[in-house]
């Protein structure tokens, strides 16, 4: 990235190029004023003299300190062609090689003419130029400065608000940009004296843009995490309201007579059972209170392990082994969801690789919903139809255990058909035993 394409040298540049033009524009306004009432004075003392030597010519006397000539030879062009046609005027030229301003008018079908210095006006207008030029830049430089600091507390808060948004879209719904709603004058920001009342609350009478927007942010996230936790609450407390009557149900199946109404009832609830079982461990997870209980694992031997207690058949290949430190109950758990949810949404050969910390889980079936892979598991959603039916619930469990095992959790599809699930355990707990 360019560095004028943030957007505090954007503001800067934009500042100084606005800037530099107002400058500009007074600049030469300044020296056009300045220059025609400096020369206008020149103009004024020579045309003086010319009214001086023009009485002293017809009364034919001296014409004392003017410098004047009849019809000189260095009179400029359009000076003498003018008063070939009977007029007077004045004009800047050069006598002896310096420059002069000429005045002239016709006397006995000449020209008389008279002329002053004009070197030191000339350097008295480049001093004026240098003057106005070196406070243009000057006034560049500070605004320059004043916009490339205002620009840089801009950028810095919505750097800010979007690095919190970007952590709120990663789950961290605790995460708030902080911009006081108004600022105190008693810690040297901007005051609130002459704010006005409205409807009891006090609000700055100016507006803050960027503190509107980090304002609405940290509210959406607030009523976001609000809503979450209401849902929370709410699935948990009707996994616990379920739990009691379902136990007593499965009890009461027990005692009907054998036959195939007991068998659908059983069916039935014990699938409801499951559903609510999985929605307090998803309530437990959730709610940050699960801790591992960490052992020396062969990981190898652990997930053939875990294949084998599997109802679903799966084949395992073993890379490579490394002993890891991990909560052995937990990665069954996720191994077990991971097998059931391909063998119920994919098609065979199911596969379990195990290379060094990296454990892949795939299928042949369809593969996983985008939405799945680029938002995560969701409850209650399975996406495409084509990965068949269900609650959604069983990878949901997925990425709540990994997270309290710290293993990382990929979601993708084969470049050959079917679902793929890698999980990285952290290369910081592994002792290679090969």
């Amino acid at each position: 990235m360019r560095v004028t394409s943030s957007l505090r040298w954007k503001i800067a540049l934009t500042t100084t190029a606005v800037c530099c033009a107002v400058a500009a524009v007074l600049g030469i306004l300044v020296h056009n004023v300045v220059a025609r009432q400096i020369v206008g004075e020149v103009r004024k003392d020579v045309d003086r003299d010319l009214d001086y030597a023009l009485a002293q010519y017809q009364y034919g006397t001296s014409h004392g300190d003017v410098n004047v000539a009849l019809d000189p030879p260095e009179l400029p062009g359009p000076l003498r062609k003018l008063v070939a046609r009977g007029r007077s005027g004045s004009m800047v030229g050069e006598h002896a090689g310096k420059p002069v301003m000429w005045a002239a008018a016709p006397a006995d079908d000449k020209p008389l003419a008279v002329w002053l210095p004009y070197e030191s006006t000339r350097h008295r207008l480049r001093d004026i130029d240098t003057a106005i030029l070196a406070s243009a830049a000057l006034a560049a430089g500070v605004v320059a400065l004043a916009g490339l600091f205002l620009a840089n507390r801009i950028s810095r808060r919505l750097t800010t608000t979007a690095a919190v948004a970007r952590r709120i879209s990663a789950g961290d719904l605790d995460a708030r940009v902080g911009f006081p709603a108004e600022h105190d004058g008693k810690d040297g920001a901007q005051g609130t004296d002459d704010s006005a009342e409205d409807g009891g609350r006090r609000r700055p009478r100016y507006r803050d843009e960027v503190r509107d927007v980090a304002q609405a942010l940290d509210s959406m996230a607030r009523s976001l995490q609000e809503r979450i936790e209401a849902e929370k609450r709410f699935t948990a407390d009707v996994a616990h309201e379920l739990r009691t009557p379902l136990t007593g149900s499965l009890a009461a199946a027990a005692l009907l007579p054998e036959g195939r109404p007991k068998e659908m009832i059983n069916d039935r609830l014990k699938a409801l059972h499951l559903l609510t079982e999985d929605l307090l461990e998803i309530s437990r997870l959730e709610s940050g209170v699960e801790r591992a209980d960490l052992a020396r694992v062969e990981l190898g031997q652990a997930v053939r392990r875990a294949v084998a207690a599997t109802r679903p058949e799966a084949s395992v290949r073993v890379v490579r082994d490394v002993v890891v430190l991990t909560d052995r109950r937990r990665l069954d758990r996720i191994l077990a969801n991971l097998l059931v949810n391909a063998h119920k949404h994919g098609k065979p050969p199911v596969e379990v690789t195990v290379e060094g910390p990296v454990v892949v889980v795939r299928d042949h079936g369809p593969g996983y919903p985008s939405e799945l892979i680029e938002q995560g598991p969701q409850r209650f959603r399975t996406g495409d139809p084509g990965r068949g039916r269900g609650h959604g619930l069983g990878l949901t469990i997925v990425v709540g255990q990994a997270a309290v095992l710290d293993i990382a959790l990929s979601f993708a599809n084969a470049p050959d058909g079917g679902a793929m699930t890698t999980l990285r355990l952290p290369v910081g707990r592994l002792t290679d035993t090969g």
